[in-house]
């Protein structure tokens, strides 16, 4: 009896070892081709002020920060069709509606005041539980349903999607073999680091179109790249650090009082889910 029950105890445990590394979406070879290709769009979008030629059209185009912002959203609606037809049922649909609303219901508490975005923390959390395709998707919707919320639709909002997706993919990507508290330090520190990164790509999106600056932190079109850098960086230092450091402290804090209790519910219900069974019916016989 007491082989049968530690057994019985073994396969258990294994079971559920098993179910919470199921994701609700997973990531094929051609889905993650595509994520990668869009991604490397993304960081020409963002960084490709730095290295067009001062002589050209594109350059000196107030146009440009619009023509990346009408392109974005269509390549982001082919990675997360992409993603989704690598197997996107009802459930996955399920999560991903209830936790983008709660996302996008968490943004307006804070932003606008020093920074505070709670929603980074469970853009994180969930990433981290569901998986790095889950996370991407997770995370561009949440921010879409939070622009229409706080009503910050502009040029800015796909770069916003694709950067929030960035922190939750990339939380679903840390190694899986931390438990506990070790696990909750681990998405505390990405926590800090990703929300700081947040707010630095950010910056370098609107930045060189910003006029009136001094010279010392304003985009010189057609300047070395080091030079632009340097400037960048004072950028950041005096105008936007004061937004991006509350941040980062609001999302570790939530996440070491709060991440432990709230990945334990995430794994229950996506081993609930059962996001890899296969549907029966009552009728069937093996």
């Amino acid at each position: 009896m007491n082989g049968a029950s530690g057994a019985n105890g073994a396969n258990t445990m294994t079971a559920m070892k098993t179910a919470a590394q199921v994701r609700p979406i997973r990531l094929g070879p051609r889905s993650t081709v595509v994520l990668v290709l869009v991604s490397l769009v993304g960081v020409a979008a963002f960084g490709w002020p730095l290295l067009a030629d001062p002589q050209s059209d594109l350059a000196h185009s107030a146009d440009a920060p619009w023509l990346f912002a009408a392109l974005l959203p269509l390549l982001l609606a082919v990675v997360i069709a992409q993603i989704s037809e690598g197997g996107m049922d009802a459930k996955a649909v399920a999560m991903l509606g209830v936790l983008a609303a709660v996302g996008a219901a968490l943004r307006p508490l804070g932003a606008g005041t020093a920074g505070i975005e709670p929603m980074f923390f469970l853009m994180v959390l969930s990433g981290r539980v569901l998986g790095p395709g889950f996370g991407f998707v997770l995370g561009s919707v949440s921010m879409f349903a939070s622009a229409l919320l706080t009503g910050g639709v502009g040029p800015w909002m796909p770069f916003q999607m694709l950067s929030m997706g960035w922190v939750s993919m990339g939380a679903g990507l840390l190694p899986d073999r931390r438990r506990g508290r070790r696990e909750t330090a681990l998405l505390a520190v990405y926590g800090v680091v990703s929300s700081v990164l947040y707010g630095t790509v950010m910056n370098l999106q609107g930045w060189p179109y910003i006029g009136g600056m001094s010279s010392s932190v304003s985009f010189v079109p057609g300047a070395p790249v080091p030079d632009n850098v340097t400037r960048f960086a004072a950028y950041c230092l005096t105008t936007s650090l004061g937004w991006d450091l509350p941040r980062a402290a609001v999302t570790a804090a939530l996440t070491l009082t709060l991440g432990h209790p709230l990945l334990r519910t995430l794994r229950r219900a996506t081993r609930r889910a059962a996001f890899d069974a296969s549907a029966t019916f009552a009728g069937e016989r093996s």
